[in-house]
């Protein structure tokens, strides 16, 4: 596709990352947003600009950035850790506003790892593709959910050198459980220029309290594969809440999380921290109602994706539905959900120079839908326009 230098699309309503913008047009110039103008200067920039009128009810806004997709389109990650593997997911992604996106790997392993970091450098000239997010091996057995657990182990120091090779790829992160990484492993992950989250964890509050302090920075799907909190223990979620170091990602699916907890994460840790993630499967974008897990088949069924005894095994969500349930649950303004599904994970990874919002300069990714129904018109990737037909 060719396209012109120089966009100006006309909204009804721009949400910049920070504010609304009525009537306005945001400015395209050379693949980078230049600034959003009133009527009064489009007139003037009619001859040098390529106009794009959007109709009633339609919303401008930061793409959305997804920093946990195990796999859409058919294809799971961990199967095909391969350039055209990670192609079809962030396809099948795009057309539900998902413009960034770290494509997941779960506990395997290692020469799955190997595969990935073979081909990690040229995936990243994929448009959408931040970096990589390695969910495991180094979690808890107690906590595994629907990872191996003959997989699962503690890091050596080959391991430690394996996964900060990801470290100056993109802006990637590792999830482990911090009671089996040493807090000076951790430091050296986070040295190497890896973000560490900590999930799939039995870990206390002293064990979160150890890694935060050796740079930790987050914490994967909040609530899920993790210790409850107790009266006195609060546990990995509990001191995830309480420590304003810690970006919590969160599944707003309506099965992962009960809404209860979605508003109480939502009031303690505020729009700056929490993630919307999809933690999205293979089903996501396909019409397949089921695909094998590293041996296990897992079902769709009324919305859930579950192996044995209901047990959830990833989501079958996309980002716009987690912002439309988000706010269905909590009563959220838009502006709060679609911060937390663009400025907070751009933050997260350090990219607000150039990514979550629209500001001039910035990377001209973004996502255009209709609110009434929340349905994604277009998406725009390093400003490249597609147009999506529901």
């Amino acid at each position: 596709m060719t396209h012109p230098k120089h966009y100006a699309i006309h909204a009804p309503r721009i949400f910049d990352g920070e504010n609304w913008h009525v009537d306005q047009a945001l400015l395209i110039v050379d693949r980078e947003i230049y600034g959003i103008a009133g009527s009064d200067v489009l007139k003037a920039l009619r001859r040098d600009f390529e106009m794009i009128h959007l109709p009633p009810g339609t919303v401008v806004a930061p793409g959305f950035i997804d920093v946990q997709v195990n796999g859409g389109g058919g294809i799971f990650l961990n199967d095909a850790p391969t350039l055209d593997g990670i192609r079809t997911i962030v396809a099948a992604h795009r057309p539900f506003g998902t413009t960034g996106m770290l494509p997941t790997l779960i506990t395997d392993k290692r020469d799955v790892m190997v595969a990935l970091l073979a081909i990690a450098e040229d995936a990243l000239q994929i448009p959408g593709v931040l970096g990589f997010h390695l969910e495991g091996p180094f979690i808890a057995p107690s906590r595994k959910g629907c990872h191996r657990e003959d997989y699962i182990r503690r890091p050596d120091a080959s391991d430690i050198a394996l996964l900060a090779s990801f470290g100056q790829l993109g802006r990637s992160y590792v999830t482990l459980a911090p009671e089996r990484v040493s807090a000076a492993d951790i430091a050296k992950l986070v040295a190497s220029g890896l973000r560490v989250a900590a999930g799939h964890t039995d870990a206390t509050a002293a064990d979160m309290r150890r890694a935060a302090d050796a740079g930790m920075t987050g914490a994967t799907h909040i609530f899920n594969a993790m210790t409850p909190i107790a009266v006195r223990e609060p546990g990995p979620a509990g001191y995830s809440l309480d420590d304003d170091r810690l970006y919590c990602g969160l599944i707003t699916d309506g099965h992962h999380v009960h809404a209860a907890n979605v508003r109480a994460t939502y009031r303690l840790k505020g729009r700056d921290r929490v993630m919307l993630v999809t933690d999205a499967m293979p089903t996501v974008g396909s019409a397949q109602t089921w695909f094998d897990l590293q041996g296990t088949r897992i079902e769709l069924k009324d919305g859930r994706l579950v192996h044995g005894e209901n047990t959830l095994a990833g989501a079958h969500v996309t980002m716009i539905d987690c912002v439309a349930r988000f706010i269905q649950m909590t009563g959220a303004p838009l502006a709060d959900a679609l911060m937390m599904a663009s400025a907070t994970p751009a933050a997260f990874l350090g990219l607000s120079d150039r990514l979550g919002s629209l500001k001039s300069g910035h990377q001209a990714d973004l996502v255009i839908f209709d609110e009434p129904t929340m349905t994604v018109r277009e998406t725009w990737t390093r400003g490249v326009r597609e147009i999506h037909t529901p």
